[in-house]
């Protein structure tokens, strides 16, 4: 009989950076103009903050994405390269390496030493980067997809509340901003654990547990610098 399983774990890489770049365009862009609007600036003024948050946080998303990521790319690579280089110079202590992480895993020492041997007459760098190293194509590092997805998702996440600006009353834009963020924040966090595979209702909470307290230092310090203006 066929067993077919769903798993989820493939989508961990652009999930997570798509999940941090939307949760992050929320939360930073409603914050700020919460702050702006709670120190009684014009609708304008906290419509053009929103959308200087916007730009400068889908840049920064992106530029942080690219340079972690590659570092972490660059790690791996530096892991392999040397990998590849032990595996020249000595292959039998590799392969008695490799022999003991299976008999760690509760393989039998003949068994291990077979499934090494096989393995590595397949794949020598491909089981050592993923037995020895924890490097595997599903989590191997990607910087250019994790930029764009913490980028354009930051920037889809900022134009939410944005949106709210453009229709809210003036009066009551600290409200409507930070009520719709919320909101938006909740799904969002549902919708992230519903494509992961996991407990939606702990996921909407913890995202907007976070975004009630961003959101609250913000308006207290707009409220405590108030500026209106003419």
């Amino acid at each position: 009989m066929r067993h077919d399983e769903n798993h989820r774990t493939h989508r961990i890489g652009w999930l997570r950076a798509a999940v941090l770049g939307a949760n992050d365009g929320i939360i930073s862009t409603a914050s700020l103009m919460v702050g702006v609007a709670a120190a009684s600036a014009s609708r304008d003024s906290v419509l053009v903050a929103g959308v200087a948050g916007l730009v400068a946080g889908a840049m920064s998303m992106a530029t942080g994405e690219y340079v972690s990521v590659s570092s972490q790319a660059d790690t791996e690579q530096a892991d392999l390269a040397r990998e590849r280089a032990e595996l020249a110079a000595d292959p039998e202590a590799e392969h008695r390496e490799l022999a003991a992480i299976y008999v760690e895993r509760g393989l039998a020492q003949p068994l291990a030493d077979e499934v090494a041997t096989q393995l590595m007459a397949h794949d020598a760098i491909g089981t050592h980067a993923r037995d020895e190293l924890g490097i595997t194509d599903t989590a191997a590092a990607n910087p250019i997809q994790a930029a764009l997805a913490s980028a354009g998702t930051f920037t889809v996440g900022a134009a939410l509340p944005l949106l709210v600006i453009l229709v809210s009353p003036v009066a009551l834009l600290t409200w409507t901003v930070s009520l719709t963020s919320l909101v938006f924040l909740a799904a969002l966090g549902g919708l992230a654990a519903y494509v992961g595979g996991s407990g939606v209702l702990k996921a909407a909470a913890r995202v907007t547990f976070w975004g009630v307290l961003a959101m609250g230092l913000t308006a207290l310090i707009g409220h405590l610098f108030n500026v209106t203006t003419a």
